[in-house]
């Protein structure tokens, strides 16, 4: 069993849970183990492959930190996550979740810097939405004394990923002009609150209409997510924008090429395009790589725009760049206690509302970031509560203003 447990290890490279094979491997009994709750992907598909059970107790290697978690976040790639919808997939079964905030209950040897009942906010390589985890040092922050646990899990992220495609990226400067795609999400409010901090910077947004009100006065000019958006940005804007941040994809990249300034950088950091059921479609998701515009290196150069990506966790679990991670979280840290940011929690949710939850992304419903609250009850269902059932097709997306979604909401912030 040990070999099998090596093998998963390999294929998913790095991107599955640290534990799996030795849990296989020891057979422990249950008494001799230490259990906690986690949400399980058993599979990969719809809403119905999510399950909490019971596992094993993590307990800290060397170099790594235990937590108890408190809070844990909610991204749209989990979603994706959940379809399988991503680059080499890790196997199933697996606890899915990048991102918690809770408190030092252990560390491994050679782990200085913590002590026991330290509140941190960390990073995990999945393994995140359970009542225990366990990650490497370099990925664990402690968080200012006032930052409750749902604003922390919502803050690492949204707003280190925002920090470094503004900032690292892109350069923002006095006097710019960003577009940002989906910004009553929780990278979006990020974005708009990071932008506010440079002088005379405008906002072009995009987002559905049924959470204008809520957003409006977050951004400069607001448009709806399904209106000619190019058009309504040239009027007031002709020559274009200096910043693109598009996590969208499909068409929308020829879009915002095109509406690049001399200079301008566009950045894609997601693909929510891709995903428009409740689980994978190759058909939706062909057609809409489809709609991605070839990228001409000779137009770039004639034209004098700059095209990027950006992945955080790729960054950080890949690419061994936790140093820089550490830096950028410190300079957000120093803009939240001068209160110039402020996560934007849209709701909490129990573990066992991970389904519920899950489908407010996938409807596009949140104003922030939903956040599953490690000891928050669950809440009864209404009687017309449709998550087990719901298929979250195209027909979804097109009617995505309805009010049927917000009736699933247990807590709002």
């Amino acid at each position: 069993m040990a070999k099998e447990g090596v093998e998963i290890t390999e294929e998913t490279e790095h991107m599955i849970e640290k534990n799996g094979g030795k849990e296989q491997e020891n057979l422990l009994s249950v008494a001799d183990t230490k259990e906690m709750r986690a949400v399980v992907l058993t599979g990969f598909g719809g809403l119905n492959k999510l399950r909490v059970t019971k596992r094993a107790m993590p307990e800290p290697q060397e170099g790594e930190v235990k937590i108890r978690v408190k809070a844990c976040g909610l991204n749209f790639l989990d979603l994706m996550v959940r379809q399988g919808n991503i680059d080499n997939p890790p196997k199933t079964p697996l606890v899915p979740g990048f991102e918690c905030s809770g408190i030092v209950e252990a560390m491994g040897d050679n782990t200085k810097g913590f002590e026991i009942g330290d509140r941190v906010m960390a990073f995990v390589n999945y393994n995140a939405w359970a009542e225990v985890v366990c990650t490497p040092l370099e990925f664990v922050y402690k968080i200012p004394d006032d930052m409750t646990f749902p604003e922390a899990a919502a803050f690492s992220m949204n707003f280190v990923a925002a920090y470094m495609m503004l900032f690292e990226i892109a350069n923002l400067r006095e006097g710019m002009s960003v577009l940002v795609h989906s910004v009553g999400g929780a990278v979006g409010q990020a974005v708009a609150q990071l932008c506010s901090t440079v002088p005379s910077v405008t906002v072009f947004g995009t987002a559905s209409s049924s959470k204008h009100e809520a957003i409006k006065e977050s951004v400069t000019h607001l448009f709806d997510r399904s209106a000619d958006y190019v058009q309504e940005v040239k009027k007031i804007s002709p020559d274009g924008v200096d910043v693109v941040l598009d996590c969208l994809c499909g068409e929308n990249t020829g879009k915002g090429l095109g509406l690049l300034k001399p200079l301008g950088t566009y950045i894609l950091y997601g693909s929510s395009n891709m995903v428009t059921g409740e689980t994978k479609s190759f058909f939706s998701f062909a057609k809409s790589w489809w709609q991605v515009e070839k990228v001409n290196p000779i137009k770039l150069y004639e034209e004098n725009k700059v095209i990027s990506g950006f992945s955080l966790l790729n960054l950080l679990f890949k690419q061994g760049r936790g140093g820089l991670v550490k830096t950028v979280v410190q300079k957000l840290f120093s803009l939240y206690n001068q209160k110039k940011i402020k996560p934007r929690v849209d709701s909490l949710w129990a573990l066992e509302e991970v389904k519920e939850a899950m489908q407010r992304i996938h409807d596009r419903g949140n104003v922030g970031k939903l956040i599953l609250d490690v000891e928050k009850s669950p809440t009864p269902l209404m009687a017309n509560d449709s998550t087990e059932t719901s298929e979250a097709g195209e027909e979804e997306e097109e009617h995505e203003d309805s009010n049927d979604n917000k009736e699933r909401m247990p807590f709002i912030q």
